[in-house]
């Protein structure tokens, strides 16, 4: 853990030393309050966090402020009006990419749930000091960190998707080199298509090596090639898609709107990359080999790979690892349910993700008084394995070598299962959150 990152975890507000000649924040100009309002906002928005969560934070930190604030929020920028009285004040902010860090959005909405404690006594511009130092904070993990982490969340994906031994360890090496070369690209502020792109093409060319190594040298079957898919789910933009449904669901249009799109354009990307990569080492998305295991045995199997693909999909989105460790007992419970649904009750897909999706979501709400960890930094982990990537790469592969009806066959799939999840996020919500439940 870096210098930085202790210091941030030292702040106390009893130890900021307050200046007699600075005025307290609710007494400050609206100008000086809407650039708090303003910054809070755009920080938020800066972790990935979607328009309903940014916009009750800055209502949170306007009302403590005495005054009021519309915003209009995307993925990317911010329009808001403060108003005090007979007074206004109007910003256009913006950032120059999105992402997602669990980490300091937990910060984040401590500060702004402390914040109406504290506004008489300190200045806007001691406020500023503390948001510098949640704006500096470093990433809890380097490249070789996420390699690790996305290794294992894939690794665990394939054996839920049907693959065994020989495709988990494929998958394993694949999406680790994938996840850090895309993560170093990121370091240097590569545009979204190439270092989606290269993180693809470097999974699925690992994978192609290393089967075609075992090939060679074990005499394994070319069935095992059907793993590739799974080495390059990492990519998938699980986080924007499910936040993305649950602004819709609030009639925040544009924010659920863009980040759809962000979550769409990435998916085509990726599986159009993919696609190419087989092409050239002519793999095929085939059905896994069949292995026999006892139920009971199978049903330990997906409780472990479970908890460790929705841990490892956590440590990529810089959760701490308590917080990951928590997010993954949740998907463990969530996921295994929704699993045992489809193949024990024979429940169609979109419904058992549904369910599981609901359950993640009561789970974490009834939790969260005791952990204190936003809800958001625990269902949207829980739930990112049960979004269907393999279905989207065979809907778009289909479609490319023209086979319509099978293409279509998969995108359907997948869209029914990308519905469902974020509503089941939205009911359990609602079911457990009144603020949630009013339209206001």
């Amino acid at each position: 853990m870096s210098k930085l990152r202790k210091q941030h975890m030292a702040i106390d507000w009893h130890h900021i030393v307050s200046n007699e000649n600075e005025v307290p924040a609710i007494n400050s100009t609206l100008k000086e309050k809407a650039s708090l309002v303003g910054r809070v906002g755009l920080m938020m928005l800066s972790v990935g966090t979607g328009a309903w969560r940014v916009r009750a934070s800055m209502n949170k930190i306007s009302r403590a402020l005495g005054i009021t604030c519309n915003a209009d929020i995307g993925l990317l920028s911010i329009e808001y009006t403060c108003i005090s009285g007979s007074e206004t004040y109007t910003n256009a902010i913006s950032i120059n990419t999105t992402g997602v860090n669990t980490d300091k959005l937990n910060e984040l909405e401590h500060f702004t749930d402390a914040f109406a404690d504290r506004v008489g006594k300190y200045s806007v511009q001691q406020f500023h000091i503390i948001l510098d130092k949640f704006q500096d904070m470093k990433g809890n993990y380097k490249a070789w960190n996420l390699g690790l982490a996305s290794a294992f969340a894939c690794c665990a994906f394939t054996f839920l998707l049907g693959g065994g031994i020989v495709e988990m360890i494929c998958a394993f090496f694949g999406a680790g080199i994938g996840n850090f070369v895309r993560k170093k690209l990121l370091e240097r502020h590569i545009t979204l298509f190439a270092n989606v792109v290269a993180g693809v093409a470097s999974a699925c060319c690992t994978y192609v090596i290393l089967i075609k190594l075992a090939e060679l040298l074990f005499g394994i079957s070319a069935i095992h090639q059907a793993g590739y898919i799974c080495s390059m789910l990492f990519v998938i933009p699980g986080f924007p898609l499910i936040t993305g449904g649950i602004d819709l669901a609030k009639l925040d249009l544009r924010s659920g709107l863009e980040r759809i799109t962000y979550a769409v354009l990435i998916i085509l990307v990726a599986t159009l990359t993919g696609w190419f990569c087989a092409t050239l080492f002519s793999f095929y998305p085939q059905d896994f080999e069949d292995y026999e295991l006892s139920p009971l045995l199978r049903f330990v199997f997906i409780m472990i790979t479970s908890f460790c693909g929705v841990y490892g999909f956590s440590l990529m989105f810089n959760s701490t690892r308590k917080m990951a460790a928590t997010a993954g007992l949740i998907g463990m419970f969530a996921n295994t349910l929704r699993l045992e649904l489809i193949d024990i009750a024979g429940i169609h897909v979109g419904l058992a993700a549904f369910i599981g999706a609901l359950s993640a979501g009561l789970l974490a709400s009834a939790i969260h008084h005791w952990i204190g960890y936003p809800r958001i930094t625990l269902t949207v982990p829980s739930i990112v394995i049960m979004v269907p990537g393999m279905f989207m790469y065979k809907g778009v592969y289909y479609i490319v070598i023209n086979d319509i009806t099978n293409g279509a066959l998969w995108l359907t799939k997948a869209f029914l299962i990308v519905i469902a999840l974020p509503l089941g996020l939205i009911f359990a919500r609602i079911l457990t959150d009144k603020n949630f439940r009013k339209s206001s």
